[in-house]
């Protein structure tokens, strides 16, 4: 399971709603690159066939197996405070993450 807090569930809905997007879910992954091996990404798509569909705090999102398997158990927070990195992503999985903490190994 992936979790989104509050914070986080707030902040993915009024993007959706800027961006004019209601059919498009948000889509979490991992690729390759960042400083760490892997990084973390977010973005609006249109669900694939072979995506997982799930819900967090009312924000329906998809994510790709090989994705799935780095996150599960991750939560996922939206910090915008003075000094806030915007999305977080807290995952157990990863082993050492980079100062910036968008990627991982």
């Amino acid at each position: 399971m992936i979790t989104l807090t509050a914070r986080a569930a707030k902040q993915v809905k009024s993007m959706q709603a800027e961006q004019g997007v209601p059919e498009k879910r948000l889509r979490v992954l991992v690729e390759s690159g960042g400083c760490s091996g892997f990084q973390y990404g977010m973005s609006f798509d249109l669900p694939k066939q072979d995506d997982s569909q799930l819900e967090s705090e009312g924000v329906p999102f998809v994510i790709d197996p090989a994705s799935l398997a780095y996150l599960q158990g991750s939560l996922i927070d939206f910090d915008d405070g003075l000094h806030g990195k915007g999305f977080e992503i807290k995952n157990p999985n990863a082993q050492s993450t980079c100062g910036c903490g968008k990627s991982f190994s």
